[in-house]
């Protein structure tokens, strides 16, 4: 389940800034709002997939629920999936 995860951890960082970097300006800017209820969509799946990936990681790994709140807050924050798919994931996949 942690490669899974750690996918998805990359999968949602890159979602969130082609939302937030790409599809809101295009939406709001240049009046095209397409692209973004598409990557909306995906970015909303991916989120839901990481924090129940989150919740299903930690019990199997039994990392408690601090672990926990930093997977989740690190979800809400651009470029922070990044960084817990690097300071968390990795070191646990190697």
């Amino acid at each position: 389940m942690l490669p899974i995860f750690r996918v998805t951890a990359i999968l949602e960082g890159i979602s969130y800034l082609a939302l937030f970097g790409v599809t809101m300006p295009l939406k709001y800017w240049a009046e095209i709002p397409g692209p973004n209820i598409i990557v909306g969509y995906i970015h909303g799946a991916l989120f839901i997939a990481f924090i129940a990936l989150a919740l299903i990681v930690c019990v199997q790994k039994k990392w408690g629920l601090k672990r926990f709140a930093i997977f989740g807050v690190a979800s809400l924050l651009p470029f922070a999936t990044f960084y817990v798919e690097d300071k968390y994931l990795k070191k646990v996949a190697a």
